[in-house]
């Protein structure tokens, strides 16, 4: 198993306490930012949150791609 695989298990084993964290660290951004950039730390923080989700989800083959347009 590579470090890859172990940083993966070790996140979907841990996914809730990752969203914790997550949300924490916004919330300090915005305290210390005085909410100034707080529309951008809110997108950061789902970009990140979809990371973690995407990243403990079990391998899935990616879907297929549409037909190409006929004509």
């Amino acid at each position: 198993m590579g470090f890859l695989d172990k940083a993966k298990d070790l996140l979907s084993k841990n996914a809730d306490k990752v969203d914790t964290a997550i949300d924490k660290a916004a919330d300090i951004v915005d305290q210390k930012t005085h909410g100034k950039y707080a529309s951008t730390v809110d997108k950061v923080q789902d970009a990140a949150k979809k990371a973690v989700a995407d990243n403990t989800t079990p391998d899935r083959e990616p879907p297929a791609s549409p037909p190409p347009p006929q004509g």
